[in-house]
């Protein structure tokens, strides 16, 4: 499986955009997939995540009730829509992807669990 991020920008804070993740090349949609980012001189960091069957998603605190994450109705696509975007949003987005049985948050938010990584795409968030 191959991960292409795609849908960031530049835009103003209190916009919306929407990123996705295109899987391609195997069984994308038994994947369990993440978002994470990653600011100038910071750690990666979680940001959403989804199980395989879309029927669990995970938030970082930073972004919960602002973006949201979800499969396609293919499930070779995962989008994650954010809204209210502000300056300390600004990052390389991620997307990720895990065929390992991954259940809970704090397997979600690890690095580690993942062996598939997009290339990244950047958001920029003016104030």
């Amino acid at each position: 499986v191959q991960l292409q991020a795609s849908g960031g920008g530049l835009v103003q804070a209190g916009d919306s955009l929407r990123l996705s993740c295109l899987g391609s090349g195997g069984s994308f949609s038994s994947y369990a997939v993440s978002w994470f980012r990653q600011a100038p001189r910071k750690e990666r960091e979680f940001v959403a995540g989804i199980s395989w069957s879309g029927g669990t998603t995970y938030y970082a605190d930073s972004v919960k009730g602002r973006f949201t994450i979800a499969r396609g109705n293919g499930k070779e696509v995962v989008y994650v829509d954010m809204n209210r975007l502000k300056p300390e949003d600004t990052a390389v987005y991620y997307c990720a992807a895990t065929d390992r049985p991954i259940h809970y948050y704090n397997d979600y938010r690890k690095t580690d669990e993942y062996e598939i990584w997009g290339q990244g795409t950047q958001v920029t968030v003016s104030s």
